[in-house]
């Protein structure tokens, strides 16, 4: 076998997992699975992704940070494994608490799905060629918009499934247009090129052009505002696990994206954030930095529905997480990524919360949380860990995190700089997010249970694991951060 070809094999074997995985849950299903009851089937089905999420962690790390493969097509560098396995990680959190039979009709496909997606945010990681980050970019999405509309017994879902893909091909279509552009001005797709060639080519308007469309795409992908119309329905609609996935892996592996094609990719054109600031890309990185942290956390207070807060939370951390992908030029990812993965937890233990009240009734509402510590004190208190770390309150990752980012954007360019202006901007939203995180409290823990729900909820055991071991990391990391931090570089 030719050599590149050899180590291309190499390097996507953790995709070659995951597919086959995906593969074997759907041909189980069919030939054995049909002649079981539909609990067998989702736990057949499930226990099957996961061993194949196993087997593409194992492979990930065997794969480890060798540098490029098959000609620069892939890094593996510390980052890309970190985004594989934290990844994989969320994807298997995910499964572990996939919706109850009653609401799951295709237990196999349901499982499938998630592996697809997983192996679309997995390739996000590692890739650094236009034509590649794009196959992978829409593997993801387009999992991710059946997912949405998986639930048949909510037209809810269906609406989320449907607004979600339209906006997303609307996305699809900026990205490709600006990745089409970026080839025509550069002669390449690959990121290291292309930032040779944009350093003759600066100034061109057909650049500008292209860097704004595909900002714009990236803005509906990360449900940064002010494209961001399709968040909240979705996060709504869709079923908890789905919306959890959409919330955590897809935003950790696009961020990491967003560093590799901005600063590897269109680096020489990023501008500054000085006291004057240059022209380029980081200009209008700031300013819809600025208009997430606004409106995402200033729209969460009027907001009555559990998952439209998370929703209007998920556009105020973009705004956040935009700034890290500023110092990361400077700083290097670490921070971003910690910042991105310790928000990925606290999102999936949330929606997990939210996926076990609803098993036992309804969970829309804020008051539908009322009197939970009385129904389960178990689910009470990880619900109290994650919107906690959510909040950023110490000693939990979520505060670290946003440390992190905060001061090395403090740093880049001090209190005078832009960059300093939007930290001490996204210090002051934290402040107006914490008290729509305390109404949710509020309701779980101070609040007395409604007349009508004052039984007791039973947690499924595989339910109960996942929200006790993602509480237990959001503390372990919150204790010890290096325990990442150290192994990003």
């Amino acid at each position: 076998m030719n050599g590149h070809y050899a180590s291309l094999l190499h390097a996507l074997l953790p995709e070659a997992s995951l597919v086959l995985g995906a593969l074997l849950v759907l041909g189980f299903d069919l030939f054995s699975g049909r002649r079981n009851s539909a609990s067998a089937r989702l736990s057949a089905s499930v226990i099957i992704g996961l061993l194949a999420i196993a087997a593409a962690a194992y492979h990930a790390c065997d794969a480890g940070v060798g540098g490029n493969a098959f000609k620069g097509v892939l890094v593996l560098d510390s980052l890309g494994l970190m985004t594989r396995l934290g990844a994989l990680g969320l994807a298997a959190l995910t499964l572990a608490m996939a919706p109850g039979v009653v609401r799951l009709r295709h237990p196999a496909e349901y499982v499938a799905v998630v592996l697809f997606a997983t192996t679309g945010f997995t390739l996000m990681a590692v890739v650094q060629q236009l034509l590649v980050a794009f196959l992978a970019i829409e593997l993801a999405s387009l999992s991710l918009y059946i997912l949405a509309g998986f639930d048949k017994h909510r037209p809810e879902s269906a609406e989320a499934g449907l607004k979600y893909f339209l906006f997303g091909g609307i996305s699809a279509a900026f990205l490709l247009f600006g990745f089409s552009l970026i080839y025509g001005l550069t002669g390449s797709i690959e990121f290291t090129e292309i930032a040779r060639q944009l350093q003759v080519t600066q100034g061109n308007t057909l650049l500008v052009v292209a860097l704004v469309m595909i900002l714009v795409a990236f803005g509906f992908k990360a449900a940064a505002a002010p494209f961001h119309l399709w968040a909240p329905d979705v996060y709504q609609g869709a079923p908890a696990s789905s919306a959890a996935l959409i919330a955590s892996a897809s935003k950790l592996a696009g961020f990491t994206l967003f560093v590799r094609l901005f600063w590897a990719g269109f680096g020489p054109v990023a501008g500054g954030t000085g006291l004057t600031t240059l022209p380029g890309w980081i200009p209008a990185f700031v300013i819809v930095a600025v208009v997430s942290l606004v409106l995402g956390n200033i729209a969460a207070l009027a907001q009555t529905s559990v998952r439209r807060i998370l929703a209007y939370s998920a556009i105020g951390h973009a705004g956040a997480l935009l700034l890290g992908v500023l110092v990361a030029g400077r700083f290097g990812p670490a921070s971003l990524y910690f910042y991105a993965a310790t928000y990925g937890l606290a999102t999936v233990g949330a929606f997990g919360v939210i996926a076990v009240v609803e098993r036992a009734g309804r969970c829309d509402d804020l008051g539908d949380l009322a009197g939970l510590y009385r129904r389960s004190p178990l689910l009470a208190l990880c619900l109290l860990v994650f919107v906690l770390s959510l909040a950023g309150i110490p000693p939990l990752a979520g505060f670290f995190g946003k440390f992190l980012v905060f001061s090395q954007a403090l740093k880049l360019s001090g209190l005078a700089g832009t960059a300093g202006w939007v930290a001490l901007l996204a210090i002051a939203m934290s402040a107006v997010a914490l008290y729509y995180y305390m109404l949710i409290l509020k309701q779980a823990i101070v609040v007395a249970p409604r007349p009508a729900a004052e039984s007791a909820i039973k947690v499924p055991t595989p339910a109960a694991a996942v929200l006790v071991l993602t509480a237990t990391l959001l503390v372990l990391l919150g204790v010890f951060p290096s325990l990442v931090l150290q192994l990003i570089h």
